[in-house]
C-alpha cells in the first residue's frame, strides 16, 4: 500500500529519530521517515515531536524524490 500525503499527515505526529548528513530525520506515527535539512531551520526551534502537518513541506519533497527515484529505476530496467 502506498501512502498519500494526506495519509501521512492527517492526525499524525512526527518524532525525531536521528541526525545524519546535515539533516534531522523524523518519523510519523504511521512509519514514514523523512529528512529535514538543518540549513532550512535557520533560527527556528525543531522539537522532538511535531504535528506532521507542520512538516508537510519536507514530507512532500521526500515523497517527490522517492517517486522520481522509483521512476528512474523503472526506466533503467526497461
Amino acid at each position: 500500500m502506498t501512502l498519500t500525503i494526506k495519509d501521512i499527515v492527517k492526525n499524525q505526529n512526527a518524532h525525531f529519530v536521528f541526525y545524519r548528513d546535515q539533516s534531522l530525520f523524523y518519523e510519523t506515527d504511521n512509519g514514514f521517515q523523512f529528512p529535514v535539512p538543518i540549513a532550512d531551520a535557520g533560527s527556528a526551534t525543531l522539537n522532538q515531536e511535531e504535528k506532521a502537518i507542520l512538516l508537510m513541506r519536507y514530507i512532500r519533497k521526500h515523497l517527490e524524490r522517492t517517486q522520481a527515484a522509483k521512476d528512474a529505476q523503472q526506466l533503467d530496467t526497461e
